[in-house]
Formats: C-alpha cells, sequence, structure tokens
C-alpha cells in the first residue's frame, strides 16, 4: 500500500499524522509512505528523521493525493483540498462531519472511503482514538483558562488556586468524561474549587473517588447547569455525543448571569459547541471573544496548540488501525475488527454514520462490507 501524509494546513494546526517512527513501522510492514516536505516541522520532526524512517518526501501535495492508497491525517480535508480526494482512496482522520454538510457532500461525491478516528469505538464503548486527545484538551483547558482570567485578557483577575486568605477560583466542569475527568484532575492540582457536572451518578461516584473528595459533583440538568454556571469563573464544557451535533446545554440567559470576566472553554466546540453565545469557532491565533462581559474560547483544534505532544500521543493511538488498513486492505481491515468499522462514515457515495445523518436531516445506508 502507498499511504499518504499531508501538511495539516488548518490555521495554526501544527500536527502531522505519522511520526518518524510511524512510518519507519508502515515501512517495515512493507508498505510506501509519502510525507509532504514539512508536515513534521511544527511538531518538531524534519524532513531528514522521515527519510532516515524509511519514507519519501513530496513536494507536491497533488502527487500525495493522486498516488496514495490511503491518506493518513488529522484534520478534516479544507475546501482546497477536495479536489484531490478521490474513488478507490481511503481517508483515515478526524472529520466531525455533524456541523459540516459542506465537507459531508464533497467526501459523499468525490466516493472516497471515510473512516473517521473520533467514532472508532470498541465494544465496550470507548473511543480509542479520541480519547488520548480529549484527555490533552481537557488538560490544556484549564491552562488555557487561567490565561483567560488574567486581566490583560479582559478576565476577572483571578488566581485559580487562590491564596492564604484569598478565595479560589472556581471551575465548573460539565461533562465528566475523558475530557472533563483531565480538566477537573489539573483544575484541582492548581488548588481550584472544582464542581463537575454529569448524567450518570456512577461517572460521578468516580471522579469523587479518584479526586479522593476533592471536587464537589452534581447530577447535570438545566437547573443545576444554570446554577452552577452562575457561580463560576471558569466552566468547561466537555460534552460528547459520539459522532452527533453537541446540544444546546449553556443558554445565553445563563451566559448573561455570569459574573463579568469570567470564562468559558468549549471544548465541544469541534461537534458544534454546548453554548448558545458561541456562534463561531476561534482561531490560536485569535482564540477568544466576548459576549455579556464573558470571555468565550472556542479554538476547534485545540491540541494543535501543544502539537510535539498532542502529535505523539494521536500517533501511539491511530498507528495500529492505520496499519490494519495498510496490511489488510481497507474493506478486510473493517470487516475484522468492528471498531474500525463503527469509524466508516462515507462509502461508495453514501453516508453510512447515522447520527451525522440525524444532524443533517439526511438519509444514510448502514455499513454493507462484501468479504
Amino acid at each position: 500500500m502507498i499511504v499518504g501524509v499531508p501538511k495539516e494546513i488548518k490555521p495554526q494546526e501544527n500536527r502531522v499524522a505519522a511520526t518518524p517512527a510511524g512510518s519507519m513501522s508502515m515501512v517495515a510492514a512493507g508498505h510506501t509512505v509519502l510525507v509532504e516536505t514539512e508536515a513534521g516541522l511544527g511538531s518538531g520532526f524534519s524532513d531528514e528523521e522521515y527519510i532516515e524512517s524509511g519514507a519519501e518526501i513530496v513536494k507536491d501535495v497533488r502527487e500525495i493525493y493522486s498516488k496514495a492508497d490511503i491518506i493518513y491525517k488529522v484534520k478534516e480535508p479544507l475546501e482546497v483540498e477536495y479536489p484531490y480526494l478521490r474513488e478507490g482512496q481511503a481517508l483515515f482522520t478526524y472529520l466531525h462531519l455533524a456541523p459540516d454538510p459542506v465537507l459531508t457532500q464533497a467526501l459523499i461525491k468525490s466516493g472516497i472511503t471515510a473512516i473517521a478516528y473520533e467514532t472508532v469505538q470498541l465494544e465496550n464503548g470507548k473511543l480509542p482514538l479520541l480519547a488520548p486527545m480529549s484527555e490533552l484538551a481537557g488538560k490544556l483547558s484549564i491552562q488555557i483558562g487561567a490565561t483567560l482570567l488574567q486581566k490583560q485578557n479582559n478576565g476577572s483577575g483571578i488566581l485559580l488556586g487562590g491564596l492564604p486568605g484569598v478565595p479560589q477560583g472556581h471551575v465548573v466542569v460539565l461533562g465528566g468524561g475523558i475530557a472533563g475527568t483531565a480538566a477537573a484532575k489539573v483544575a484541582c492540582g492548581l488548588g481550584a474549587r472544582v464542581t463537575v457536572l454529569d448524567l450518570s451518578l456512577d461517572r460521578l461516584a468516580y471522579i469523587n473517588d479518584i479526586l479522593h473528595g476533592n471536587v464537589a459533583t452534581a447530577l447535570s440538568n438545566p437547573h443545576s447547569i444554570a446554577h452552577h454556571a452562575a457561580g463560576a469563573d471558569l466552566l468547561i464544557c466537555a460534552v460528547l455525543i459520539p459522532g452527533a451535533k453537541a446540544p444546546k446545554l449553556v443558554t445565553e440567559d445563563m451566559v448573561k448571569r455570569m459574573r463579568p470576566g469570567s470564562a468559558i472553554v468549549d471544548i465541544s466546540i469541534d461537534q458544534g459547541g454546548v453554548v448558545e453565545t458561541i456562534d463561531r469557532t476561534t482561531s490560536h491565533a485569535d482564540p477568544y471573544f466576548i459576549k455579556h462581559n464573558v470571555i468565550h474560547y472556542s479554538v476547534p483544534n485545540m491540541p494543535g496548540a501543544v502539537p510535539r505532544s498532542s502529535t505523539i500521543a494521536l500517533s501511539n493511538a491511530t498507528l495500529p488501525y492505520a496499519l490494519q488498513l495498510a496490511n489488510k486492505g481497507v474493506e478486510r481491515a473493517m470487516l475484522e475488527n468492528r471498531a474500525l468499522l463503527n469509524g466508516l462514515s462515507v462509502y461508495k457515495k453514501k453516508l453510512i454514520c447515522a447520527a451525522v445523518a440525524e444532524a443533517q436531516g439526511l438519509e444514510y445506508a448502514p455499513a454493507s462490507l462484501e468479504p
């Protein structure tokens, strides 16, 4: 198989799908790896390191798309890349299609087989290719939020950990999954007062246990969200419905009731976001906006801010699956690994993912692969 690794072109996206170590594993398995020149530079990997791993460096990205059987990426293709997608090719990357009907139609029209990292799902419900980036985004959200609260960023000027005789900042985490739990851990580590909201009492009990009672917990419902958001210095939104558009849980009225200078970091923004007042995504270059005197952070590729760490973590998770696709062929790999089949979003010019279809009001075809 020929595996193509293009350079990511989303603004301030410095991750790359394959590290030199990943490339070496692909080559050792008998595959050809084409890496676009400087694709790894933002993550600290030089072209020379890829060459040493056995990969070929390609200057023109169109050559990669024209030759590769599998396109191995980090983020969804942007509009300039749509014409490169073709029938008989597989795309393995984060897609987050639910809030993006334009990309959905482009993938369907192209005839490409598109497999989304975020919906590759194990029998136990775990999302192995989303988990490392969710954990990273959760940890990063507190680091970002603490900075947003500084006065020079129009924040309230609160130190999350407080001081002797000085109250701690209050961090409210909406969602107790991997991202929310990671956020709560870091916030507790800083010494903040932390409250976690989730729909599952079992999950709240787990979080309370692993954090040794250092967090308050509450069942998530409109009343408790409104109550706790109003008292938050920093609101972290970490709600996920796999493959589906995020529900709007934080209303504009709730935001209006938050204290001036408080901040919201919406980790769920890559699936449309859960905050009603966030009507646009932001970027690492221009990461936040202010509405109702509250700072709103809505960068959809948060891990791109720490590409060295996130690239290694992502490659560690995705490489075994990418190798299965290359070693066995795309269809056989999905037939033999249900988790990969769960990630199938577009196949033979048909939308396969039910959650995306529901979000966009489209019909979908259940996955049907012939051995």
